[in-house]
């Protein structure tokens, strides 16, 4: 079988983790959050679909998004237009992301700031929180269940929030018994990349009015978050369509004004 956009991702990740000589276990007790929650966040306003607006230069599927990114002034942007949090790409070598992208936006910006990368060992997790993240992405496909929960109980422990990514009903149900609090449902299929945008509408309907539901990707427009927030998520994570717009705060803006309707 062919190895997927996601095979590929993930064999450069273990193998630079297998690199790794750091200790984690002599790191866990010197490392924690020292942003804003970004639990809190998402939950705090519960008229509104929150916001998570992400800085993204490329993706292996659409190439370059926005060779030209300023950082700094889109993390701004972004919050001037109502955004709950940031997503920050740190991928170097398929998304053309760095640590320091994490460490710029958290310095500029009080809003709490996701590390978005793939997740693969014990060290990942502390780093997000050593480079400003409030919180680190966990992707269900990506990790075994051991994994899954270790990562989880390390993020907890360095006080950061964790969004753990599914795909399916499969995955839901594996990340519900890890003890996700936050569980994002992402549109695209990380093997083909191709986005199926009644995904999240799908699988969010069955999980516990505790958990926060965020929907990811394939959405561009008002409707597309109109439609998510209208199935009952809480928050979304956009990329694209905020780092293509030549007006990112006032999309962001049109984003976070659309209504939330509670689930179940």
């Amino acid at each position: 079988m062919a190895a997927t956009y996601l095979d590929t991702i993930l064999d450069a990740h273990r193998a630079r983790a297998a690199r790794d000589t750091r200790v984690w276990r002599d790191r866990i007790g010197h490392v924690r959050r020292s942003g804003a929650s970004f639990t809190d966040a998402l939950a705090r306003d519960l008229g509104h679909v929150a916001v998570i607006a992400e800085i993204k230069r490329r993706s292996p599927s659409q190439g370059w998004l926005n060779d030209e990114l300023d950082v700094a002034e889109l993390a701004e942007a972004y919050v001037a237009g109502g955004c709950a949090a940031l997503s920050v790409l740190t991928d170097a070598d398929f998304f053309s992301g760095s640590s320091q992208d994490v460490a710029v936006a958290a310095s500029r910006v009080e809003v709490p700031v996701l590390r978005k990368d793939f997740t693969v060992s014990a060290n990942d997790v502390l780093d997000a929180a050593q480079m400003g993240a409030s919180a680190v992405l966990l992707i269900v496909a990506a990790l075994s269940d051991a994994e899954l929960a270790q990562f989880l109980e390390i993020a907890h422990a360095c006080d950061l929030a964790a969004l753990v990514e599914v795909h399916d009903e499969t995955e839901v149900a594996r990340a519900l018994n890890a003890g996700a609090h936050v569980i994002g449902v992402n549109q695209r299929d990380l093997r083909t990349f191709e986005v199926d945008p009644g995904r999240a509408g799908a699988l969010v309907a069955g999980l516990p009015p505790q958990v926060l539901a965020v929907a990811e990707s394939g959405l561009n427009s008002v409707e597309d978050v109109a439609r998510v927030a209208g199935a009952g998520c809480d928050a979304v994570l956009v990329g694209e369509a905020f780092v293509r717009s030549a007006q990112p705060r006032e999309l962001v803006r049109a984003f976070a004004a659309v209504e939330r309707r509670a689930r179940g």
